[in-house]
């Protein structure tokens, strides 16, 4: 029985397919599971240059481009980093079509002081191939590396304070991007917590700053931070990004795209199981058949050789705030999924790939800060999961980490953890010593490696879904004590999860499978059960 994105399984005999890291696993679920699919990809804008185009010349609430410049002026583009979109999108990157049109136009009208930055805040550095790959050859071979090149938060020489908010946030900014006569930020949204002021607020800041709101309390909010309208993280940002705009320009440029993350051998990986054809299960069983003979970082390489096939569906520029709500209108348009009634049980796979293991492995805490972190947040109204309920993620949860990219992620993990998991107990005790690290700092620097606040960050991400979830419980784990570190459950496989799970599960559970990848967010009103269930204990006490 199907409801648009929404299907009831009637029979045992159709398996569904869940991505377990970079395996894909073949599941019978329970008789009476709903299984939540995202929406088909939006179309793609036919011409995305004359789309752009329009953008700078029609701005919302600002002149057009070309009447902000003068010869001689310095202008500072900044662009979002590696961590989206997830995976990489095949070329050209929509960021690389918007800075060789803001070039142009900037050129024609004499300005040639410019830097473009790479709005990483305390995300690790990118390599010179995925700045390439952003931006383009033509763009990097200019620009690269004097007046082409990565955020350094750390770098003492190259950050200016402003005034505090009114709530006492710390302001600062890249020292390039506050001296410029105008900064021109070029966005990707590939999720609604993107874009808005986090853009320059975040992207060009530094930990001080960042401290205001990636904080235990703020990211206890139970509203969801995928919803910017409700949650308190955004709120801390905007108040930030409005200090800056007293004394800054800011040209704010931002893009949706669709959600088609796979194509060509992959592109089945999208589909939904009860309209694949006998080929489409062929293929889907073929791709699972090699990915479970090759070892671990030839499957990893085997997605990556793939870009995703990302279009552009929307492009708005001018002032930040007016820019963003037509974002967001895109955005929603593309992943949010009407579903009435919560579940007892939710099941997910985990794929490959989050914002922050872009070409290194997902790590045990990344896990952590999918499962309780997005997944949990992917909602408006109520949380998809009830409180108290069990959460199921398909993932071998490993005890892998990349040296590189996550080296004080293995610390936080092996040293602090076995201590406590609780959160305060960690930002008050431990993260402002592994920020000032001299070690962390310097691989930040220089390296490519996250910062060493970054895994705090990472564990507060989850905070909200850790207090609203009772169990979690990890299908397929290969490592119980890294389950247990954590606070939980190994299982063999699916059929045992959901069997662990029923045990604290009211009698007739609502068992809920949200087919993920591709990514959508859950517009969720309570069945009438639920609202019955309001203070009693039973229900989520009507919280977001």
């Amino acid at each position: 029985m199907s409801n648009g994105t929404t299907t009831y399984i009637d029979t045992d005999s159709a398996p569904r397919f869940m991505m377990s890291g970079d395996r894909i696993l073949l599941e019978h679920l329970p008789v009476g599971t709903r299984c939540l699919y995202a929406k088909p990809p939006l179309q793609g804008l036919k011409d995305p240059d004359a789309a752009i185009r329009y953008a700078l010349n029609n701005p919302l609430g600002m002149d057009p481009l070309h009447a902000l410049l003068w010869p001689g002026m310095k202008v500072t583009i900044a662009f979002d980093d590696v961590s989206l979109p997830l995976p990489p999108m095949r070329r050209p990157d929509v960021r690389q079509r918007i800075i060789e049109i803001v070039l142009e136009i900037l050129g024609d009208h004499g300005v040639d002081d410019i830097h473009l930055i790479a709005a990483l805040a305390i995300h690790r550095r990118m390599t010179d191939d995925e700045l390439r790959h952003v931006v383009g050859d033509k763009v990097f071979n200019a620009y690269a590396p004097d007046r082409l090149y990565n955020h350094d938060a750390e770098d003492p020489d190259n950050m200016v304070d402003f005034e505090k908010t009114e709530h006492g946030e710390w302001v600062d900014l890249n020292r390039r991007a506050a001296e410029s006569d105008l900064i021109i930020y070029v966005n990707l949204n590939l999720v609604p917590m993107d874009g808005g002021h986090k853009s320059v607020a975040v992207g060009l800041s530094g930990y001080k700053a960042l401290r205001a709101h990636h904080n235990p309390k703020v990211m206890s909010d139970k509203n969801s931070y995928m919803d910017p309208k409700t949650h308190g993280l955004h709120d801390s940002i905007t108040r930030q990004g409005k200090v800056l705009e007293k004394e800054l320009k800011v040209f704010q440029i931002e893009t949706t795209i669709n959600n088609r993350m796979f194509d060509g051998q992959l592109d089945v990986l999208t589909g939904h199981e009860d309209h694949f054809s006998d080929f489409e299960w062929t293929k889907l069983k073929g791709i699972k058949a090699t990915l479970d003979r090759l070892p671990d970082d030839a499957r990893q390489s085997l997605f990556y050789a793939t870009p995703a096939a990302y279009e552009l569906t929307g492009v708005w520029a001018g002032d930040v705030e007016q820019v963003h709500e037509k974002t967001l209108q895109k955005c929603f348009e593309q992943y949010a999924v009407d579903v009435k009634g919560q579940a007892d049980i939710l099941i997910s796979g985990l794929a490959f790939v989050c914002p922050y293991n872009v070409h290194s492995y997902l790590n045990p805490l990344l896990v952590q800060v999918m499962a309780q972190g997005y997944y949990h947040n992917l909602f408006r109204g109520h949380p998809l999961l009830k409180k108290g309920g069990t959460l199921i993620i398909a993932h071998p949860f490993k005890d892998k980490f990349d040296p590189v990219h996550h080296a004080p992620y293995i610390e936080f993990v092996h040293r602090l953890l076995p201590e406590t998991r609780d959160a305060y107990t960690l930002h008050k005790k431990y993260e402002r010593a592994f920020a000032e690290d001299p070690t962390y700092v310097q691989m930040y620097r220089t390296g490519n490696s996250y910062h060493g606040a970054h895994p705090f960050f990472m564990w507060y991400w989850g905070e909200a879904g850790r207090q609203h979830m009772g169990r979690v419980i990890i299908a397929g784990a290969e490592d119980d004590y890294m389950c247990e570190l954590f606070g939980y459950e190994a299982a063999a496989n699916v059929q045992e999860a959901i069997d662990m799970a029923r045990d604290t599960a009211p009698q007739s559970p609502q068992i809920t499978h949200l087919h993920t990848p591709p990514i959508m967010t859950c517009d969720v009103t309570l069945d009438d059960a639920s609202v019955a269930n309001i203070g009693t204990g039973n229900g989520d006490g009507g919280q977001a």
